[in-house]
């Protein structure tokens, strides 16, 4: 290829790449959401919080899972501002003396990684499903359909409970953290496919009696290329809406079962499980153990909410 050639293709992929920006901005996405004031500090804050998880080992003043970091003299030590506060503790401690700004960001690390595992498991069963009961129909769809209206009449943390129950009764003592985050992925992705392969089987149903899916089968196209390459594309607005509310509902289901104590463990914390030992000393007087950890998945659950109603309208022509 000549020197000619290069600058050629590199200005063209440059081209294109300001093309697409420049239509993302003009799109009609982008204008309603520069227009609510209140979805655009919804995803600000939403982002604070994605990116102080990310950071967590450089922004926190200890490491909360290692135990050789923590000493039990600096246990429920309070906030910073008050007159008993002791730096660097910004937010106190608890009562093993883990900072509890530092846990907060190590645990929000937890519980964004479990609700966004099970979200994404969770779609890929239900699209997976929703795709082969809308597609092909009859015997498959009516079992996977009725498999979905029976888990239907079961609140989704009970179905998780179910499931973390029944892992932790297999396996026993070999469930270590990180096995446990896995079954609290998979809890929650169990609890949470209906939706998609109900809202995919429906948009499928439409979509494949339109002529570009007859024009597929013509050619001889196989149907999972078919299903995959030009059917789910065009059920990607409600799959991206129900994505966005169900990590929300991740995020607090997973909190529940720590709170409950069938999530993570107090070795390794989720915000959940931060609220739970907390709740402990609430009436003792170290408040802080649990409002910090509790304030901080509010506004979390509370952003990623306000993002997904943006979004429910937003893609709702409707409402255009």
């Amino acid at each position: 290829m000549s020197d000619a050639v290069v600058p050629h293709r590199n200005a063209q992929v440059s081209r294109a790449g300001a093309g697409w920006f420049t239509r993302a901005l003009d799109s009609d996405i982008f204008y309603s959401f520069r227009r609510s004031k209140l979805t655009m500090v919804a995803a600000a804050i939403t982002v604070l919080f994605f990116l102080l998880a990310i950071f967590a080992s450089w922004l926190a003043v200890q490491n909360p899972f290692d135990p050789a970091q923590l000493q039990l003299i600096n246990s429920r030590i309070s906030p910073l501002w008050t007159a008993d506060g002791q730096s660097p503790f910004l937010l106190g401690t608890d009562e093993q003396g883990r900072d509890v700004f530092s846990a907060i960001l190590y645990g929000m690390r937890i519980s964004l990684a479990v609700g966004i595992a099970g979200v994404i498991f969770a779609g890929a069963l239900g699209i997976g499903l929703g795709l082969i009961a809308g597609y092909f129909g009859g015997v498959a769809d009516s079992v996977i359909m009725r498999i979905a209206d029976v888990q239907l009449t079961f609140p989704a943390i009970l179905i998780a409970l179910l499931v973390n129950g029944v892992a932790k009764s297999l396996l026993g003592n070999r469930l270590d953290e990180m096995s446990t985050l896995g079954v609290l992925v998979i809890a929650i992705g169990l609890s949470f496919w209906v939706q998609y392969a109900r809202t995919v089987r429906g948009s499928v149903m439409v979509e494949k009696n339109k002529d570009y899916v007859a024009a597929a089968q013509l050619i001889g196209l196989p149907a999972p290329k078919i299903m995959l390459r030009h059917v789910l594309p065009n059920t990607m607005g409600p799959i991206l809406v129900i994505a966005t509310i169900n990590l929300a509902l991740a995020i607090i289901t997973e909190a529940t079962l720590s709170f409950l104590g069938a999530g993570m463990p107090d070795t390794m914390p989720s915000l959940g499980t931060l609220i739970r030992i907390g709740n402990n000393y609430l009436f003792a007087g170290e408040w802080w153990i649990v409002a910090f950890p509790g304030i901080a998945l509010a506004g979390l659950i509370l952003s990623i909410n306000l993002l997904g109603d943006w979004l429910r309208d937003a893609l709702n022509p409707k409402l255009r």
